[in-house]
């Protein structure tokens, strides 16, 4: 059980990697450069989309730019024209084409001269558009020439190589091309990322009523034995409890640990790093699942853990618990093997909301060493009057806080791109991400793309989002004289406000701490001080909840 728990341990930390709200899809518009603008040549390095048909089949759809000059190509594919496509002789596209393309798209190769020259000399022959094959598998920017002016009524697109040669064979291979252009806009909102952020809020509502919705009955000892040897397998043989003194200086120690774990998947990501946190974050979601189903079942049949088997390392095991970790361990690998098709979202954020829901049971308190030390360990857990909850909520957070606005926005200063955003993206380590994230396609984008959250941005307000939970409960608040309401209202006000500044930052990764953390913990602070509790918040201490279930011992000594 140790080497699982250091394992769990690792996976929390490298969590914090993905704090970053941010999207990950190919931007509308390619970029910028320093060619001169002139009235003909000011357009916009547009992304186009280019569907194909070959003997009127239609195949696959593929992407590539448009020119700084020549005309826009329509934003509504309705609104766009079939044509055939001829290829230019020569090929370069250089010089007059002995092949006939009046009416047709010219497709030519980069390279021997400037794509003006080209774009003159296929609108001279009377083609109605210029397709130019790049000679890589990238896309380039075609600008202007420094000198004279252009007239260039026609359109001109860029494709990648391997598609510019696929087109090439089939018409070579006497078969009839057709080409449609257009230039989808992006949406300026995207409805997917309302139910990302009703996933994010969902999982915070679930993490704090699942002890109150799920707890086993305490009057029926012989259930209640049952239960907890089921829950609780992993403590059987250890004889200390898992106790320790939280305090603020953890919440610092963490932050430093978190950046140097950071740097170092920036640094040294790669495609067997990867492998690596994604088994680690299966491990974990295993477990959250087998936890989260669990609690369900036995909530209900509070018999099911009656029947056990023995099984070596693990001594007795339910059958109950058996089939669940065979479901649970089945689901991570389907997930694992099926990780980059177009569904695998479904099960990432499965894993994901189980394993959070199971952290923010284990880590009652806002502090830094409950949920790295206790991470997955279903056990009493024990507080000392003299802790300071508020007090470590409050400087994890704005640590945590301080941590996700500088490797975001001040990381870039010190080296060559945003490092959090790099990590979170894998751009060392093939396009893969970290799995530590809620995702969920943009359906309504042409461009696709997926909108994504990281576990931090998660965790870290649900933290003291559960802290208030325990606290309106145990002072017997009503909802709208609490606080738990109002900060899960601030959370996702929140998550609005960072969507808003990842729109109005061109879709680039945003701190989502940055207004998590004013809409949380900016919100405990202000409706203290009107209801004159914030004293009381500040140095409030309390026995943790058993996690659970409590045989009854004292829940108020501490051990360091």
């Amino acid at each position: 059980m140790a080497s699982s728990s250091v394992f769990l341990r690792l996976l929390l930390l490298l969590s914090l990697a993905a704090l970053s709200f941010a999207d990950n899809s190919k931007d509308y518009i390619l970029g910028e450069d320093s060619s001169p603008t002139k009235p003909s040549c000011n357009n916009p390095y547009l992304m186009v989309k280019v569907k194909r048909w070959v003997n009127g089949n239609e195949g696959k759809t593929v992407e590539g730019v448009g020119a700084k000059f020549g005309a826009l190509l329509p934003s509504k594919l309705e609104k766009a024209v079939k044509f055939p496509v001829v290829l230019s002789k020569p090929f370069n596209g250089c010089s007059k084409s002995s092949s006939q393309l009046s009416g047709a798209i010219a497709l030519s190769t980069r390279g021997d001269c400037d794509f003006s020259v080209k774009a003159q000399v296929a609108q001279a022959g009377g083609a109605k558009g210029l397709l130019v094959m790049n000679n890589e598998e990238d896309l380039a920017m075609m600008g202007c020439p420094e000198n004279g002016t252009l007239d260039v009524s026609i359109f001109v697109a860029m494709i990648q190589k391997s598609d510019g040669e696929h087109l090439k064979k089939s018409v070579e291979d006497g078969n009839k091309v057709e080409l449609l252009l257009y230039s989808p806009k992006r949406p300026v909102v995207d409805f997917g990322v309302a139910f990302l952020c009703l996933m994010a809020v969902g999982t915070i509502k679930m993490a704090s009523y699942w002890k109150t919705f799920t707890v086993v009955e305490q009057n029926d000892d012989p259930y209640k034995e049952l239960a907890e040897k089921d829950s609780m397998r992993t403590a059987k043989e250890d004889s200390e409890d898992e106790t320790m003194v939280l305090n603020v200086a953890g919440a610092v120690c963490f932050v430093i640990t978190a950046s140097t774990f950071l740097l170092l998947l920036y640094f040294f990501m790669s495609t067997w790093f990867v492998w690596v946190l994604i088994v680690l974050f299966c491990i974990g979601g295993i477990q959250g699942m087998h936890y989260v189903i669990s609690s369900l079942i036995l909530r209900t049949w509070k018999s099911g853990g009656r029947k056990g088997i023995h099984v070596p390392i693990f001594e007795e095991v339910s059958y109950l618990s058996l089939v669940i970790l065979l479901v649970s361990v089945a689901f991570a690998i389907f997930w694992c093997v099926t990780r980059r098709e177009s569904y695998s979202w479904v099960g990432q954020d499965v894993l994901g909301i189980c394993l959070m829901i199971t952290v923010l049971q284990v880590a009652q308190l806002p502090n830094i060493k409950v949920p790295i030390l206790l991470l997955f360990k279903y056990r009493v857990m024990r507080l000392s009057h003299n802790v300071n909850m508020s007090q470590v909520a409050t400087v994890l957070l704005c640590c945590a806080f301080l941590y996700d606005i500088f490797w975001v926005f001040v990381s870039p200063l010190f080296f060559k791109d945003s490092v959090m955003i790099a990590v979170a993206r894998g751009d060392n380590a093939g396009g893969e991400g970290l799995p530590m994230l809620l995702r969920i396609p943009k359906f309504y984008d042409p461009w696709g793309g997926q909108n994504m959250i990281g576990f931090g941005d998660i965790l870290f307000p649900g933290l003291l989002i559960v802290f208030t939970f325990r606290f309106d409960k145990e002072n017997k608040k009503s909802m709208i004289n609490g606080y738990f309401l109002w900060l899960l209202i601030g959370y996702g006000m929140g998550l609005c406000f960072t969507y808003l500044g990842l729109y109005l930052m061109n879709g680039n990764g945003q701190p989502a701490l940055l207004y998590l953390v004013p809409c949380t913990l900016g919100v405990t602070v202000i409706l203290g001080l009107i209801r004159g509790e914030l004293k009381e918040l500040w140095s409030y201490g309390t026995v943790l909840y058993p996690t659970l279930g409590d045989s009854g011992q004292d829940n108020r000594s501490v051990r360091a």
